[in-house]
């Protein structure tokens, strides 16, 4: 052990110091001294939203270059005042992973591969079939003749990790598109 030095033993440092109380300087090591926070590396902080749960925890994403390095809880947020669950302090692991999908896949009916598609592309094949289902379902109106203007061949199964705000504007999407199956995972 070269370089080890019996001063240096946290329990003589705590009373060469005079940290009576073992928590302040005699308990830190060299490497722990030498080390800097990842977040004063940084080069830019955002305000975010928690991805995980409908809560809506305030998160502060600290980034260097196009790599998220930290997340920490928002202090200024009205909804978690500073503090984070387990799983939202560690979501530098949903941009971070080196598994994460970045590309839109497709697999065709009965195909046993998947594809790549750029963006718009899937976007337009979603926005025909959306059409189309909510064309070949409508229903004007029922056998008395009353209005319905409503469409059963779309529905809507929302997720909790959207927020109310998502969950708002998904509802007035399929609302005003005529779909009457609406529902929310929370609720289920």
């Amino acid at each position: 052990m070269s370089g080890f030095s019996f001063l240096e033993w946290p329990v003589v440092r705590q009373f060469r110091t005079g940290d009576s109380s073992g928590r302040g300087p005699a308990v830190t090591s060299p490497r722990t001294r030498a080390t800097t926070p990842c977040t004063v590396t940084a080069d830019k902080v955002s305000r975010s939203v928690c991805p995980y749960c409908a809560v809506g925890c305030g998160q502060l994403v600290y980034s260097k270059g196009d790599r998220i390095v930290q997340v920490e809880g928002d202090p200024d947020s009205p909804i978690s005042r500073g503090r984070l669950c387990p799983k939202g302090a560690a979501s530098t692991q949903l941009s971070n992973n080196p598994g994460r999908i970045t590309e839109v896949l497709y697999r065709a009916p009965r195909a046993k591969d998947w594809q790549k598609l750029d963006l718009a592309t899937a976007m337009d094949m979603i926005a025909d079939r959306f059409l189309e289902a909510r064309r070949n379902w409508w229903e004007d109106r029922d056998e008395h003749g009353r209005p319905l203007r409503r469409t059963m061949g779309i529905a809507s199964l929302g997720g909790a990790t959207l927020d109310n705000e998502e969950n708002y504007l998904i509802k007035k999407l399929f609302t005003a598109a005529g779909a009457i199956q609406i529902e929310n995972q929370a609720r289920i």
